[in-house]
């Protein structure tokens, strides 16, 4: 019989990676909560009329990503992105009727049916933060600035931020009618994707990932030549709230997003370190989602960031972000009555919070102690019927080889915590 394997565009994060995992999750919450971000949780999947109306049905997630399932003549979706349903759950739960504004973040994941290469999986896990309720520039530059300050924090080095404005509806209709007269004289080039789009949502053309469209969109109108005077205003107020927080940035006008909520800023941050996906974090305003989706209209933000591809832009650099967790004393038994003792120890240690093993395979005490050295234990005890008699046994230090007498009785934990903190503190001197 075959092994059965796991789906194309999906990975297995193994122990000794999600260590990496837990330690950037835990950085992802804490420094969400210093900006005053809450968590929130969301179902896996949403009626697919969600993502339709939210996402935009013209873009590739939408047309090409999805995967949505039929039960019962209801239609349902897999989530493909963190916002709408986020949104959703704001709505549903009366979050924007309490005070203004709410900040929320998420850790999920997410499915999209694409092609799978480094940084891009179909089942990929992002952290996501959401601001609703404020349309001041000012909260722009916090959303922008809490990201920075994520990606500063955990070491990445050469990572950009790219900003860009794509206006509001007022002042789109007149760029979609610049770019439908730019891309009409080369309509038989284009896919047949984009060729639908440019009757639908022409800014969709920009963000098409086929080469030969690409090459056509290279020259198209810009959207900053095309901003209202509010839109420009709120940009230009942008870019001074992030020049009073010292971000660097780099206006780039190709900036479009792929996805239809978005309106005035958006922002990516990217990098050259693991190839062609080079966005760690992405997002934007969507000011006209909230009202979109059955609310009253209220502005709002966030972005999106993958956690794959940050833990890829780490690994390329060389950082880690945990060490592997050792076990402080692995207790060594020889003989029944042994067993039951270094069990009732391990326990005590255990519940004081000391990382503690004991032989649960049967093992000769060669094999226990090679198991030991395997598994980087700091401390071993070997417990036996001399131990037992005496009621004490020998704490033998791994890396030292020093060995000392302990008592095996209701102290034994008081007293190896002092032994363990002695230890610690020798080898940060040393």
């Amino acid at each position: 019989m075959s092994l059965l394997k796991r789906p194309n565009g999906t990975e297995d994060i193994l122990p000794s990676v999600s260590r990496d995992w837990q330690k950037l999750e835990e950085f992802l919450r804490n420094t969400a909560g210093a900006f005053g971000f809450q968590e929130i949780r969301i179902p896996t999947f949403e009626q697919t009329e969600l993502f339709s109306r939210g996402v935009g049905e013209t873009t590739d997630v939408v047309q090409k990503e999805m995967y949505t399932v039929t039960a019962k003549e209801s239609s349902f979706t897999l989530r493909p992105e963190g916002t709408a349903g986020t949104i959703r759950a704001m709505l549903q739960n009366g979050l924007l009727n309490e005070a203004l504004p709410q900040r929320v973040y998420y850790i999920l994941s997410c499915f999209r049916h694409e092609r799978p290469q480094a940084g891009r999986l179909r089942e990929f896990h992002q952290f996501g933060v959401e601001m609703a309720g404020s349309a001041l520039p000012s909260a722009d530059a916090e959303v922008i600035s809490l990201a920075k300050q994520i990606l500063d924090q955990i070491g990445l080095k050469h990572i950009e931020l790219h900003i860009n404005s794509i206006g509001c509806p007022n002042c789109r209709k007149n760029y979609h009618k610049a770019l439908k007269e730019y891309f009409s004289g080369s309509r038989d080039c284009l896919c047949g994707t984009c060729q639908e789009r440019l009757e639908k949502n022409p800014m969709r053309l920009l963000d098409c990932k086929v080469e030969s469209c690409k090459e056509i969109a290279k020259d198209a109108p810009l959207i900053l030549d095309y901003l209202c005077d509010d839109c420009k205003t709120h940009f230009e107020k942008l870019k001074s709230n992030l020049d009073a927080l010292g971000i660097a940035y780099t206006v780039d006008p190709r900036i479009v997003r792929g996805l239809d909520y978005y309106t005035k800023t958006v922002f990516e941050f990217v990098t050259t370190e693991i190839g062609a996906q080079g966005t760690v974090c992405g997002g934007g305003r969507y000011d006209g989602l909230i009202e979109q989706l059955g609310g009253q209209a209220t502005p709002a933000l966030g972005f999106g960031m993958g956690l794959e591809r940050l833990l890829l832009v780490l690994k390329s650099q060389g950082i880690s972000l945990s060490e592997a967790k050792s076990c402080d004393v692995y207790f060594v038994p020889m003989g029944e009555q042994a067993e039951l003792k270094a069990m009732q120890l391990t326990a005590q240690l255990r519940r004081d919070g000391i990382s503690a093993q004991t032989d649960v395979m049967g093992r000769s005490l060669r094999a226990q102690m090679k198991y030991a050295d395997k598994i980087n234990a700091r401390f071993t005890v070997v417990i036996g019927d001399n131990e037992l008699e005496q009621g004490e046994a020998v704490l033998k230090n791994m890396k030292s080889g020093e060995k000392i007498s302990i008592k095996l009785d209701d102290k034994f934990v008081e007293s190896f915590s002092d032994i363990e903190i002695a230890d610690r503190l020798a080898d940060e001197i040393a």
